[in-house]
């Protein structure tokens, strides 16, 4: 028993061994790739992780006359006064709420009409709806934020005009004056703006699917529908669900562009996220420590969402991140 053992450990070390030759095997064969990559590596670094020591502020009481080396080390107070502001809990609400909006509509919006598209036979059509789609994304939100409430404007909007055209009510509606309607317009407004871009990795997927099982589906007597359901949508899932992993660990980080931009003081209770709040305190007030605490405590819990997505992906068989 004591010699199977034995051998059974020196086997276990050659293959060690000989993992460790194929490696370095591999990294002088392609010592080229190494070296063009070390730049951007080198990139990645500075710009991404060297600035994670500024998170030593979220531990102080941080004043930018003695600086971070300077100033007075307070522990984890900052995160206590985090967790007892309400503001806080009602800002975490919003962006949650608006953030997992956009995520299930950007993902259900752009996979339907990748489905939808990848069904279209005439080429101009299609390249034609792709190119309307595809033109909000290059423009700035300040614009596509002008355009919306233009559109919702109670004085000659778009929208207000044709409701009172249709007979459907009286007198114009203050779309932006109404808090509990922030986060439809805010979701409508970004899946008009990204909806064409989202679109173009699930349409290039689905170009490259076997045309021969195609082929053969029709051969059996299945319409395009079902091609869809059992042949286009299985072919999605991997990338789909890689794409959603990804975009999970944004949701505490959905920026505050858009919200900023359309948002204003009569709805500033649904509006406001985690970035205009540490905005607010860091450069408002002058809470450097206590803007650092609520951008920790965003990374943490972004990781933690990714982490997450990623095992219940893992576990049901479906592709994960890592």
């Amino acid at each position: 028993m004591i010699k199977n053992t034995a051998v059974h450990r020196t086997a276990q070390n050659s293959q060690q061994e000989a993992g460790k030759n194929r490696f370095f095997k591999k990294i002088v064969s392609q010592y080229q790739l190494f070296l063009i990559s070390v730049p951007f590596i080198g990139l990645l670094i500075l710009f991404s992780y060297v600035p994670l020591w500024g998170w030593i502020m979220a531990f102080q009481q941080y004043s930018p006359g003695k600086g971070v080396f300077g100033s007075r080390f307070v522990g984890f107070d900052q995160f206590v006064q985090l967790f007892q502001d309400g503001v806080f809990f009602q800002v975490l609400r919003n962006t949650l709420a608006m953030s997992l909006m956009s995520l299930v509509t950007g993902f259900i919006g752009s996979i339907a009409l990748a489905l939808l598209l990848n069904e279209v036979r005439s080429r101009l059509f299609k390249r034609t709806i792709q190119t309307i789609t595809y033109i909000p994304h290059f423009v700035s939100w300040v614009v596509i934020a002008n355009i919306v409430m233009v559109s919702l404007s109670p004085s000659g909007g778009i929208v207000n005009e044709l409701l009172m055209k249709w007979g459907i009510i009286n007198e114009p509606i203050l779309f932006m004056s109404k808090g509990e309607w922030f986060w439809i317009i805010h979701t409508l407004s970004g899946l008009w703006k990204e909806l064409g871009w989202s679109t173009i990795i699930y349409l290039a997927v689905l170009i490259g699917l076997n045309s021969e099982t195609y082929e053969a589906a029709e051969v059996d007597g299945a319409n395009r529908f079902q091609k869809m359901l059992h042949i286009s949508i299985p072919g999605l899932m991997p990338t789909a669900v890689m794409l959603l992993i990804l975009n999970t660990g944004n949701l505490v980080s959905g920026g505050y562009e858009s919200q900023m931009l359309l948002g204003n003081s009569l709805v500033k209770d649904y509006s406001q996220v985690l970035d205009l709040y540490a905005l607010d305190y860091s450069f408002g007030i002058g809470e450097y420590s206590y803007g650092v605490a609520i951008s920790m405590f965003k990374s943490v819990i972004s990781i933690l969402l990714v982490l997450g997505v990623n095992k219940i992906a893992k576990k049901f068989g479906q592709a994960h991140v890592f």
